[in-house]
């Protein structure tokens, strides 16, 4: 212990000897001083940045270099040389590997300058003050109206967390990455989930430690950027810094001590001991705690000639599985384990003073393993000679997105602007079932089956034109372009034994009316073919469809005066499956004073249906209050679809609406936005309906534009700075208000309750809570910085299982809504984090996410996901301890 204090305090006198406060102003070329300019010391996370005046005060060592970054003017860096008083004066024009700032192609636009809301979020800063490992986790506590959880015994879903935007689905928010389009998941949501039945994007196969900042525009912009940007567009800009080493080794585990009884054990093969993760620790009772990770990420930048640059990547994370009280059908609730690999790249290599090559890209792999419900005996799904105690399946996958993204910007001689870039990305799932059986062959059985999957690819060409005018008005831009895509759907066939179900003499069942399922001899009931917990893929299911996607746009912003903006945009599209579309938006900004201005847009939007809502299918185990029910999801271009009434999927249309301000004062910033969303069309999935006609089936489920939604909110952000003592106080306030309404369910002459009833109707709503307010205190002081962050999660009512019963056993459908209700009251957690500066090249931070380990509210045994809580927004894993160790060299 001694020399443990003795290597901190000796790495620590360099920055007492060597700190003192710098201060200055920064000014653009007309000597008018710029707020908002990133001030920080290089090769450190030791920054700030300047108030309404210009004006910056920073702590650094008397031999550092300050870099001054700023949206529009060029980056300049500057060595202090022991100065105590350092003015700059940045230069106009973007470099041509810089990003424009989402929402705005305009070259002179600032986060609180825009006509919109846009959010952003250096994830550097961020990920040094929390100790939350994945990209989710991050923006779910830092951006107002982002909403994403983790998901238990929803299949896929388990490995992949779907997330929102102002409450509406995962499909209708865009993602880019250096403002190019980011290829969606090929997993689709068919559980009761966060955004069931959409797909999206999945956000954690970026490494947050290759992420410079986040841009989130929280405003529709489909007819700047196309489909699925109904709610918004995340833009993530990746890092390209030079010179520079960055590192951080990450571990964390969670506290088990929920309120309770955790099941007696996860029987493994052989029916007796306990489970394991995957170091070999059992899994059960009297365990304190559970859920280890490991994170480590390395990036490294290195100059390419005088301007050009590249940067790489890497991030390794290894967690284990979490296990809370659950029902004894469903043993194995708690968030899945995953181990995974990602790296990406990002580069710029000038070819000439105007011009240059870019290309970004990476690699992220995951191997996930989450448990499925338990199959208890008595039952016909289990072999007792194998299992003689039921058996909990495991579903686990090997998941892959490959992306690479290359382009030339050059700058013409009048000053035009042109991009041209091939972006390819796909997405790749494929399960495996373990621990499981194909009932039909008996005690032959194999209990590990490969299970087939599914992958998604995109391939985008864009070309785009701007020009900024600053002797036109007091500064007008145009911008113009044109895109094309190209999207492939598949879904591809597992081993036989996953899918087929077999006769008495092992032989597929292709003839019911010759050949004979085996009798289970316990119950009297046939042997289900196919690998229990997740049916495979077959040849019937069998999927591989395109189409393709040809869009023009123009937009322009017009400075009429200093103080009055307007900005228009139109975007034609045009799909080889199901027609065009023409959207457009005019959005506002007025300054009322030097300090305030107020904002506001209008915009119509679309997002076009998936291919995997069009075309996916699957026949699979639906738990349904602890008891097994054979479903079909029939694909939307099937007869079987069309005999039931459903019509062919159309586009999703929106008109969107939004008034605000912004405010900065000295270094209290402030933006409030209120917006109203109405979605035309929504895709939805369907209940059950009832399906004799269907065989080895019970019930079937569709896709369809089933329901129309209007959604009220109000975004706030507020942030200030304060001198406390020796040190600085930053304290931030993050709220949204969200007000959702389904005004109409498109049901045509199908009995609505089936068709999208009140349970369905729940989990829509319950995608979009009624609020989430977020109080953050920073103290930095020196060698010492605390974090300290309240957030409140609103209520969120869900209707369980009790929805399937006859609603005469409850005296009408009112108290079996009543009865059903799953009310989960509003939480506040608790997240703290301390970090040390060990020396100017090492941070230590500890602390804890859920200090307090508050949980959701304990609900009966007719749950969703069969564990004592649903998967809400708040989670339910409890309380996670980290340490985390942060490199800068």
């Amino acid at each position: 212990m001694n020399r443990f204090l003795l290597f901190i305090t000796l790495f620590s006198i360099p920055i007492f000897l060597s700190a003192q406060e710098i201060s200055g102003v920064v000014t653009d070329n007309a000597g008018t001083p710029l707020p908002g300019v990133n001030v920080y010391e290089k090769g450190t996370d030791n920054g700030t940045s300047t108030d309404f005046d210009g004006r910056y005060t920073i702590e650094a060592p008397a031999d550092a270099t300050l870099v001054f970054s700023f949206v529009g003017f060029e980056e300049k860096e500057v060595p202090v040389n022991g100065l105590t008083e350092v003015n700059v004066t940045l230069q106009d024009g973007v470099s041509l590997g810089e990003v424009q700032l989402v929402g705005s192609r305009s070259p002179k636009r600032t986060s609180t300058d825009t006509p919109v809301a846009v959010d952003v979020i250096d994830v550097g800063e961020v990920n040094t003050q929390t100790g939350k490992i994945e990209v989710n986790e991050l923006l779910q506590y830092a951006a107002p109206s982002f909403n994403a959880n983790k998901q238990s015994g929803s299949d896929g879903a388990d490995h992949i967390d779907p997330a929102s935007l102002r409450g509406l689905g995962p499909d209708q928010t865009l993602v880019l990455v250096n403002g190019k389009r980011r290829h969606q998941s090929s997993l689709i949501n068919i559980f009761g989930t966060r955004g069931r039945g959409n797909t999206g994007t999945d956000l954690n196969a970026i490494p947050a430690a290759s992420i410079k900042r986040i841009e989130i525009l929280r405003d529709g912009a489909s007819a700047q950027y196309g489909s699925d940007a109904i709610a918004g567009v995340i833009n993530i800009v990746l890092k390209d810094a030079v010179e520079k080493f960055s590192g951080s080794v990450n571990y964390g585990f969670y506290n088990t001590n929920a309120e309770g009884e955790f099941p007696e054990g996860t029987p493994n093969t052989d029916g007796n001991r306990l489970d394991t993760d995957r170091d070999g620790n059992a899994i059960g009772e009297d365990q304190n705690f559970d859920g280890g990770s490991v994170k480590v990420t390395s990036n490294y930048g290195f100059e390419i000639g005088e301007e050009g640059f590249a940067n790489f990547t890497v991030e390794y994370l290894n967690k284990n599985k979490t296990l809370r009280p659950g029902f004894d059908f469903r043993r194995g609730f708690g968030e899945a384990a995953i181990e995974g690999v990602n790296f990406m790249g990002n580069l710029a290599i000038p070819i000439s003073e105007n011009t240059e090559f870019y290309a970004f890209g990476g690699r992220n792999y995951r191997d996930t393993d989450a448990y499925a419900f338990t199959r208890n005996n008595p039952t016909a799904r289990n072999v007792v000679e194998v299992y003689p105690n039921g058996f909990t399946p495991r579903i686990t996958s090997i998941i892959t997105d490959n992306s690479v993204s290359a382009g030339f910007r050059t700058t013409t001689e009048n000053d035009w602007n042109i991009d041209l870039s091939n972006t390819w990305g796909k997405n790749f799932f494929h399960y495996f079932i373990k621990g499981t059986i194909n009932a039909s062959l008996g005690e032959i059985s194999p209990t590990d089956f490969d299970a087939g999957g599914h992958s998604l690819s995109q391939n985008v060409i864009n070309l785009d034109f701007s020009k900024y005018y600053e002797d036109m008005l007091e500064g007008v831009n145009f911008a113009f372009g044109a895109e094309y895509r190209t999207e492939n759907f598949e879904i591809f066939a597992g081993e036989e034994a996953s899918y087929a179900t077999y006769d008495t003499d092992g032989i597929p069942i292709t003839n019911p009316d010759i050949q004979q399922q085996p009798i289970d001899p316990i119950t009297g009931d046939p042997r289900p073919g196919g690998s229990q917990g997740f049916p495979g893929y077959g040849p019937d299911n069998e999927v591989d469809r395109s189409r393709s996607n040809v869009s023009l746009y123009a937009d322009a912003e017009f400075e009429f005066t200093e103080a009055f903006l307007l900005a228009a945009a139109a975007r034609f599209e045009n799909y080889s499956d199901f027609g065009s579309t023409i959207n457009g938006k005019l959005a506002a900004r007025l300054k009322a004073t030097d300090d305030i201005n107020l904002r506001g847009s209008v915009s119509t939007g679309f997002r076009a249906p998936s291919l995997a809502q069009i075309y996916y299918n699957l026949k699979f185990t639906n738990f349904v209050g602890g008891e097994a029910l054979e479903s079909l999801l029939s694909p939307n271009n099937s007869p079987v679809t069309e005999s039931f009434g459903i019509g062919p999927l159309q586009e999703e249309t929106a008109l969107n609406a939004s008034l605000g301000f912004t405010a900065n004062f000295g270094k209290f910033t402030a933006t409030v936005d209120g917006y109203y969303i109405n979605v035309q069309d929504r895709i939805v999935l369907t209940g059950n309906f009832d399906a004799p006609q269907i065989d080895n089936v019970e019930a079937a489920q569709f896709f369809a534009n089933g329901a129309d939604t209007e959604t009220l909110g109000l975004d706030i952000v507020l942030s200030n700075e304060f001198n406390l003592g020796d040190g600085k106080l930053t304290a931030s306030f993050i709220g949204n208000f969200n007000d959702m309404e389904i005004t109409d369910v498109k049901n045509g002459n199908l009995n609505e309750q089936t068709f999208f009833g009140e349970r369905d109707k729940a989990f829509l709503l319950a995608s979009a809570p009624d609020s989430k307010l977020t109080l953050n205190l920073v103290y930095d002081i020196e060698w010492f910085d605390a974090a300290l962050g309240l957030t409140r999660f609103s209520e969120i009512t869900l209707l369980d299982f009790q929805m399937f019963e006859d609603p005469a056993d409850y005296g009408g459908l009112a108290n079996q809504v009543e009865a059903a209700s799953d009310i989960y009251d509003p939480k506040i957690v608790t997240d703290l984090n301390l970090g040390f500066k060990l020396n100017k090249s090492l941070k230590l931070n500890v602390g804890s996410n859920n200090l307090f380990n508050v949980y959701p509210d304990q609900q009966d045994d007719w749950t969703e996901a069969g564990g004592y809580w649903d998967a809400v927004q708040m989670g339910f894993s409890g309380a996670y301890y980290y340490a985390k160790l942060n490199i800068n060299l």
